[in-house]
């Protein structure tokens, strides 16, 4: 009994605790196990296991909570959805933009490695618009089997509309109660957040030296300066112009409280329950959060553009090929249609690099050695990717939301003060 006792007020204090702060414990906790016992790999298995969960969960999560929303009748595909897409594209290209100046600035020859390979290689814009759009017809089992979520969202959109139509007011009560059961999966899912990070930050710390950044740190240190830019100037200039108020509060809240996974896990597609969490506790409608956050880990891609035009732009530096500024804005266009349709080929972002190589002249096996290069220091690149990625589908759903509020009067959350004010 005494046992019982200890462990369920143990369990009452980590609960109470700020998940933030747990989070940041495992942080540490993590990083200490792997100095001190870098070979006890069974740490590591907690990452795997929350990693494991998240991906297991996002996509019943994203099928079930979309057609859901749709079957109740409350879903209301007003101008927020116009508005929030229109967010990703637009920062998805000016990050490109940004990319590409960043390149010209500080233009950069990189040492080739052993060519990379793959199964599926893009050839040219059509094709992924093609496998984009073959996606969005996919079996829905074998898309919820895949994750693959342009699929599950197409079809949790149809099966949706046909439930409004012709399910009984029970059927609708089971979808609504399946929806908050799931959810209430996740909720317990990320409760356990710290115990995954500490695994993530052990296998990381005990299995990945520095020493192989030696070839590519300035590469690295352009791609990820490049990402903070766009994270921290621009992103948040485009939420001032659309709420005329402060944004870095709401950046910070993002970068707490979905950033912070999303850069451990490397992962959008696991990092959707989070994005969803998130949205909860920004009072956001869950009717539209439930579309546009799985929408946005498909098209909002910045990360993605800034990895695919500085690569790209560094592959032509090496060997040789004249690059005009006319080009390269031709390029951060192409980066920008080509980063939507990332999370649908195999290998994300760097499988992307040979295709618009192929606008300069550049052949496919120099451009594999260059993608090659990108699984070397994706350690870092890919992680800082991610937490861009995922934290602007918050920012822009909760800018979208809140741009709303505004035009129905309605004040929007304190921490979102005057304009002319900075403190966060």
């Amino acid at each position: 009994m005494k046992i019982t006792r200890f462990f369920k007020k143990a369990a009452d204090r980590y609960n109470r605790t700020s998940l933030i702060l747990r989070i940041l414990c495992g942080l540490i906790v993590g990083t200490v196990l792997a100095l001190v016992f870098p070979k006890a790999a069974w740490i590591a298995t907690f990452g795997d296991l929350f990693v494991g969960a998240l991906k297991a969960i996002a996509p019943v999560l994203v099928f079930v909570l979309v057609m859901s929303a749709l079957a109740q009748g409350t879903s209301k595909l007003d101008k927020r959805f116009g508005l929030v897409i229109w967010l990703y594209m637009l920062t998805t290209f000016l990050a490109s933009v940004i990319a590409v100046i960043a390149s010209f600035l500080f233009p950069l020859q990189i040492v080739l490695t052993d060519a990379a390979t793959a199964d599926t290689i893009p050839q040219g814009i059509g094709e992924v618009m093609h496998n984009l759009l073959m996606n969005c017809v996919s079996n829905p089992v074998g898309a919820l089997v895949n994750a693959n979520y342009i699929g599950i969202l197409f079809w949790a959109v149809i099966l949706g509309f046909a439930m409004k139509r012709i399910a009984s007011d029970s059927t609708k009560l089971f979808l609504a109660n399946a929806a908050d059961a799931v959810s209430q999966c996740v909720r317990w899912i990320i409760n356990l957040a710290p115990f995954g990070i500490m695994g993530l930050v052990y296998s990381n710390v005990s299995t990945n030296g520095l020493a192989i950044f030696t070839h590519y740190g300035k590469l690295l240190l352009l791609l990820v300066g490049t990402m903070l830019v766009v994270a921290f100037i621009v992103d948040p200039f485009v939420i001032f112009l659309t709420l005329h108020r402060n944004p870095y509060p709401l950046v910070w809240r993002c970068l707490k409280n979905s950033g912070l996974t999303a850069f451990f896990t490397r992962s959008s597609a696991a990092n959707i329950p989070v994005n969803m969490n998130t949205c909860e506790r920004l009072g956001l409608d869950k009717d539209f959060y439930s579309v546009s956050i799985p929408l946005g880990s498909t098209i909002n891609m910045d990360g993605a553009a800034v990895t695919i035009a500085i690569m790209t732009l560094a592959c032509a530096h090496t060997v040789g090929v004249p690059v005009d500024f006319g080009s390269a804005l031709v390029l951060s266009l192409l980066s920008t249609l080509a980063a939507c349709g990332a999370s649908g080929v195999a290998g994300g972002s760097l499988l992307l690099i040979p295709m618009a190589c192929s606008m300069f002249g550049i052949g496919n096996d120099i451009a594999m050695q260059v993608v090659g290069v990108g699984f070397i220091i994706g350690v870092v690149q890919d992680s800082v990717e991610t937490c861009l990625n995922s934290t602007g589908d918050v920012e822009f759903t909760a800018t979208a939301e809140y741009r709303q509020w505004q035009k129905q009067g309605q004040e929007l959350p304190y921490f979102l003060g005057d304009a002319r004010r900075l403190d966060i």
